[in-house]
């Protein structure tokens, strides 16, 4: 009897582990990830290094089963972007299992004269946003909201300032309304630089001093765009939330090499 019980239980092993090694055997289906935004998150040529957009380093994580299509542009709100029609031929490539990652917001709470063209309103800002989620899910997409990405601006007790508040709850409202993922980029990007910083902090972002770099030979003091370093950092805190929001994207990482 017993003979018997160790024979069931080595083939029922046996069974398990071949299902599993099966399973694991079994290609991941191949989607797309739309990538939606401004400045802060898109790709840049290389004469304009290391000025580098957080989408650059979030494209090399994945593994072959993920193609990353970045059509964030600088300088776009929610609604330039609707307005210059960056976002129908997005909408209308969009097939089923695809994600869009959308992150707005530097430049739809830009209130100065100059940025009137940009500038949208937290409501409209809201109506731009759900837009995006239901022609995405139309198309059986999954859309993630991201809240924008923080500023490098620090009070004079060297405490990292909220710069999207309003934009940024408007994120959170939307995202728990229509059950969509809500990666709070804009929180932990404030934690990391509350942790390297007032000063520190400047080596995430394009702060150069004048022949520093040939690109910039002026210098540059940009506290709101990152340097390779710095699109590295945030790219991963993106890549932390989707972890967290047990989105099944995040497991689509490269796997390190062992050898």
């Amino acid at each position: 009897m017993q003979q018997h019980r160790k024979l069931f239980f080595r083939l029922a092993l046996g069974v398990s582990i071949g299902w599993l090694l099966m399973a694991a055997a079994i290609p991941r289906k191949k989607i797309t990830v739309w990538m939606i935004g401004d400045s802060t998150m898109c790709t840049y040529d290389a004469n304009r290094s290391p000025l580098t957009g957080w989408g650059m380093p979030f494209a090399v994580f994945f593994d072959s089963s993920v193609s990353v299509a970045n059509r964030a542009r600088g300088g776009r709100s929610t609604r330039t972007f609707l307005s210059e029609n960056r976002w129908q031929p997005v909408a209308d490539s969009i097939l089923p299992g695809d994600y869009v990652l959308i992150q707005f917001g530097h430049n739809d709470e830009a209130k100065e004269p100059q940025y009137a063209d940009r500038y949208t309103p937290v409501a409209d800002y809201r109506k731009n946003l759900l837009r995006f989620i239901q022609n995405t899910r139309s198309r059986s997409g999954i859309p993630i909201l991201i809240t924008p990405v923080t500023r490098r601006r620090f009070n004079k007790e060297g405490n990292i300032m909220e710069t999207h508040k309003e934009y940024t709850q408007a994120v959170y409202e939307l995202g728990a309304e229509q059950g969509v993922p809500v990666v709070d980029l804009d929180t932990r990007s404030r934690e990391l630089l509350q942790e390297f910083g007032k000063d520190n902090s400047r080596v995430l972002f394009m702060e150069l001093d004048s022949l520093e770099n040939p690109h910039y030979p002026s210098g540059s003091h940009d506290n709101t765009h990152f340097n390779e370093f710095g699109a590295r950092k945030i790219a991963e805190l993106v890549w932390k939330e989707m972890k967290r929001l047990h989105l099944e994207l995040a497991d689509r990482v490269r796997m390190p090499i062992v050898k």
